[in-house]
């Protein structure tokens, strides 16, 4: 064949892998996007879910907290399932059981359904979070792999975009109905609302198990499981026959690296407590609980409510929520297109180091006006009720009284404030969401047993493995703390709305994209599935442990020690990033490998 005919026939080739790589990142990110709706789907729907469901608010708060536990127990055995099973076999599994999730949500009419549909979507939630990166770094060439793990990472921020913008449209509609003054009508569409925004996160997990069947299994499973000539076809379909025997070449040295020869002849594995296992074992670990030490799921969680408790209308901090998700998810783009480029130990030390400047100034503007806080318990338990429950409604007034009954100075009694309840039933804690005085459409603070004590001993274990259930069930209430805050200003509202932007664009651009990166390309290949589940599981036991201190934290202290306190742990972070993390940028997996072999 002349050479004409040869690079003419190349050509098509050559296009095929590429469109398959572009169907591969494409596969990906929508597995990112489901990840990114199981986040933030609840939180449109829990207004709509709450005011049709008739569930009590224990009730409602194991149905939030359904997808956690079930992230949490997938995670534990993802990396197992991963060795049995196969990426790609259990990437179809978490797509298939996200898709169940939603009908089961959507036509429930009770709460053992709601529940299930949660914890069904947790458990995908879990697997895509482990199995996704896994198979990304499997996959794709050294070259791409930031790309494509970046990819993730930008839908998945897209998933919460989304989320946040269906709960909007939803808002808007229900606020036209509620114009009509017709009460029915205004139920029904409720409880129309809510399951429709579970319906619209559908077809991104249909396509997501479509896809999921026509890629190719991992190079590196099929290798471990002896299949060298189905791990070259998988590299040839994304890469030039010469990359792909380089690369299998590398994949059997490093295999084979993995077996020591004894005195006996015998062959054994190389100890997993070698350094080349456990440095980059503990770093990924560090990275992923710190990942979560920034605060970033509380400060996303609760945007709306620091955004209302830093001087913002009720409108613009709705807003203000929705141009923070709009932040993250443009931020993600620029760092998909410099992760390849400028690397991960770049983006991350930049990220971190933004995200420290950001915390710090957020902290200093809530440290102005909370330095003037008030703890009105006193005042607020004399007005506990005889069974034991509490209802005030929190105006002006109410704040002039309990300002005055805490001998707090007169230039506090006149201006707008916010206060706390922070209660207690036994040994359970709870507060509440911070109300504010110059709010004119203010429910009132709803205290009763039901809202601090679980229903059961397997929510009470989570809640407070040491607490006496029983003993709470007759406990009085008591009024820890009643804590009233004078408002900043409206300038020193918009002043933190610029900081929390400020710390979502550091993270979107660093931790946010390199996070998933750290995780796959630092386990060598022998741990790197039961690796990821256990760096994930501390991850998220992280997360767990922030969310149930963030608010009781926040209500006695403040919001300027939470996020001090969130600063200091992304010191350690950035240290870990700028000086013990090696650059992984256009190396393979057998490369970075070999580089924690060195002494």
């Amino acid at each position: 064949m002349s050479p004409e005919g040869a690079i003419a026939a190349t050509a098509p080739a050559s296009q095929n892998k590429t469109l398959y790589n572009l169907f591969l990142l494409l596969v990906s990110g929508l597995g990112g996007l489901l990840y990114g709706v199981d986040v933030g789907i609840i939180a449109g729907a829990l207004p709509y879910l709450e005011s049709t469901s008739g569930l009590n608010a224990q009730q409602l708060s194991v149905i939030v907290a359904a997808v956690l536990l079930g992230s949490v127990i997938s995670t534990l055995f993802a990396g197992l399932l991963a060795d049995w099973m196969g990426r790609r076999l259990l990437m179809t599994l978490s797509g298939v059981m996200f898709v169940l999730s939603i009908p089961v949500i959507a036509l429930s009419h009770g709460y053992g359904p709601l529940v299930l549909g949660r914890l069904l979507q947790g458990v995908s939630a879990g697997l895509i979070g482990v199995v996704v990166p896994l198979y990304l770094a499997e996959c794709l060439s050294a070259s791409s792999r930031g790309k494509g793990t970046g990819i993730f990472q930008w839908l998945l921020t897209l998933g919460i975009v989304t989320a946040a913008l269906v709960g909007m449209y939803f808002s808007i509609r229900v606020d036209q109905v509620a114009k009509l003054g017709n009460p029915s009508q205004l139920f029904a569409f409720k409880d129309h609302a809510w399951r429709s925004i579970f319906w619209v996160s559908l077809p991104p997990g249909i396509l997501f198990v479509i896809g999921s069947l026509i890629v190719a299994e991992s190079p590196r499973w099929l290798f471990r499981q002896g299949k060298r000539d189905a791990a070259l076809a998988a590299l040839l379909r994304s890469r030039s026959t010469e990359q792909a025997n380089i690369e299998l070449r590398e994949i059997e040295q490093n295999a084979a690296a993995e077996k020591a020869v004894t005195a006996t002849g015998k062959q054994k594995k190389e100890s997993l407590l070698h350094r080349k296992y456990v440095i980059p074992f503990f770093l990924a670990c560090i990275i992923l609980a710190f990942n979560q030490a920034t605060g970033i799921n509380s400060i996303i969680g609760y945007n709306t409510n620091i955004l209302l408790q830093s001087g913002l209308s009720d409108v613009q901090s709705h807003w203000g929520y929705v141009i923070f998700t709009i932040v993250n998810f443009l931020m993600t783009m620029g760092g998909v297109a410099l992760v390849d480029r400028r690397g991960r130990k770049f983006l991350l030390s930049l990220g971190t180091a933004g995200i420290i400047a950001s915390l710090v100034s957020t902290a200093f503007l809530f440290r102005i006006t909370e330095t003037q806080r008030v703890d009105s318990n006193h005042a607020v338990q004399s007005l506990v009720t005889d069974n034991q429950t509490l209802s005030l409604l929190y105006n002006q007034s109410a704040a002039g009284k309990l300002l005055a009954a805490s001998r707090a100075n007169h230039q506090i009694e006149s201006a707008p404030t916010s206060l706390v309840v922070i209660y207690s039933y036994g040994d359970f804690r709870a507060a509440t969401k911070a109300v504010r005085s110059d709010d004119p459409g203010t429910t009132p603070i709803v205290i009763s047993r039901e809202t601090a004590v679980p229903a059961n001993k397997v929510v009470a274990f989570f809640s407070n493995p040491f607490g006496d259930l029983d003993a709470a069930r007759t406990a009085p209430l008591t009024i820890d703390n009643a804590l009233i805050t004078p408002l900043p200003s409206h300038r020193t509202g918009v002043l933190v709305a610029l900081t929390l932007f400020a710390f979502m664009a550091f993270y979107a651009i660093g931790p946010g994209v390199c996070v998933w990166l750290a995780l796959s390309e630092l386990m060598p290949t022998r741990i790197r599935s039961n690796g990821m589940s256990i760096a994930l599981l501390l991850n998220q036991a992280v997360s767990t442990t922030i969310a149930a201190v963030f608010l009781p934290t926040v209500g006695k202290f403040g919001y300027s020690t939470i996020f001090f306190a969130f600063a200091g742990c992304t010191v350690i972070y950035f240290v870990t990033a700028a000086f013990l993390l090696p650059e992984t940028k256009g190396k393979t997996l057998e490369e970075i490998e070999m580089y924690f072999e060195k002494p």
